[in-house]
Order: structure tokens, then sequence, then C-alpha cells
């Protein structure tokens, strides 16, 4: 066994199993993290996943149901459930493909572009306040550590 694992070894003896698991913190952080702001955006009448919809599609406006899903952590029945009530409400609509008529890509409507940039801006807003709680160096460190971490899971696939 490695020096690094030996030192996880140690610790998960010292602090139990749950407490020093990788994948628990990575979850616990990221419901901690995002409840506040969850919270704010179900006030706005928005769910979860059609924030991470909306979001995505104010990145890249025009992706396929398959991208979309990946970027927005949900499968893909459960996104075309989602993209159809966001279609409903006049947030979204859905085209064809221009290359491929048989590919459907998903695009923000008027008022889905003006609640996603409201949104973003309440998500950056939120972002910095983390940043100044948590600090600017290990902010920096985190996103690295994570980017580098799904390059690699991706990678892996």
């Amino acid at each position: 066994m490695d020096a690094d694992l030996k030192e996880i070894d140690t610790h998960e003896k010292e602090s139990g199993f749950v407490d020093g698991y990788l994948l628990y913190l990575l979850a616990s952080a990221s419901h901690l993290a995002s409840g506040q702001f969850h919270e704010e955006i179900r006030g706005a009448g928005v769910r979860v996943p059609e924030w991470r919809v909306l979001a995505c599609l104010r990145d890249n406006d025009g992706q396929m149901v398959t991208q979309l899903a990946r970027f927005a952590l949900m499968e893909q029945s459960h996104l075309t459930k989602t993209i159809d009530q966001m279609t409903e409400r006049g947030l979204v609509t859905r085209r064809s493909d221009e290359a491929d008529r048989r590919r459907v890509r998903i695009f923000l409507s008027g008022k889905g572009r003006e609640l996603a940039g409201k949104l973003v801006k309440q998500a950056s807003a939120h972002e910095e306040r983390l940043i100044r709680q948590l600090g600017m160096s290990d902010i920096v460190q985190v996103k690295s550590f994570l980017s580098r971490m799904i390059e690699t899971l991706e990678n892996n696939e």
C-alpha cells in the first residue's frame, strides 16, 4: 500500500468510513453549497432540473438532448419530460437539426433566455458569497481538482 493510501486508511480508522469517503464528501459539499441557491430558484418557480437546462442552453443554445442530458446531469428520459414541461411553459423550443432532420435540438425561447440570464446572475452572486466564505485560493484548487477528476473519469468510460 503506498503512502497516500495508508494516510487515507489511517484517517478512515480515526473518523469512520463515511466521514472520509470521497464520494460522500463530494456529494455532501455539493448539497450544502447548492442548497441555498436551489431555494432561491424554487422561489422563482423553477425546479432544479429546469435550472440546469436553462444554464446549459444559455452557454450553448441548440444542444441535442443527448448532449444536454450529460451537461444537465440527468437521464435522457427524465430530461425529455423536463423539456416537455419547459416547452409548455414557453421556456424552450424544439427544432430539427438542419444537417440531419432526424435529430432534434433544444433552444431557449426569448422568455427562457431572459429567465436563464436572471438565474445565472443569481448563481454568480451565490458563488461569490461562497468564495468570500471559503477563500479564492481554496476555490481555485477545488475547481482545478474537480475539473481534472471529471476529465479523468470521462476518459475512463
